[in-house]
């Protein structure tokens, strides 16, 4: 990561943090319920964090166009069409799914986040293993 990229995300960083301090929600919550929500928020981050980081960026993504080589695979047309039947929002705030069966459905990001449990942490390679001992 060159030098200016890393001050930008820095500068970024800061702004969030001052956003944050200042925001009023954040000035009326009690210290120890603050605290359990920054726990909560660090704890889910990093499970998401050991989850994308093995598809992530340029090389993740050559890496499954050269492994599939027929585009997509099927099960990644099924995530997509729950992701736009369910996610997707008009300017009414209605999904094409509640708009489609006329009732109400729970958030899909909050469900999926229900479901997910500690992720187990990557194996160790052999030659990282013969390095470390």
């Amino acid at each position: 990561m060159g030098r200016r990229r890393q001050a930008q995300l820095v500068q970024v960083l800061e702004a969030v943090h001052a956003a944050f301090e200042t925001h009023p929600l954040t000035a009326q919550l009690p210290p120890e319920v603050l605290a359990g929500w920054k726990a909560w928020a660090a704890e889910h981050v990093q499970t998401f964090q050991r989850a994308s980081a093995a598809v992530e960026g340029r090389n993740g993504y050559l890496s499954q166009m050269h492994h599939h080589h027929r585009g997509l695979p099927k099960r990644r047309y099924q995530v997509r069409s729950a992701l736009h039947n369910f996610d997707c929002r008009a300017s009414d705030g209605s999904t094409p799914a509640s708009r489609f069966f006329r009732r109400e459905f729970p958030d899909l990001f909050e469900t999926v986040l229900s479901h997910i449990e500690a992720l187990p942490r990557a194996r160790k390679r052999q030659s990282a293993i013969a390095l470390s001992d």
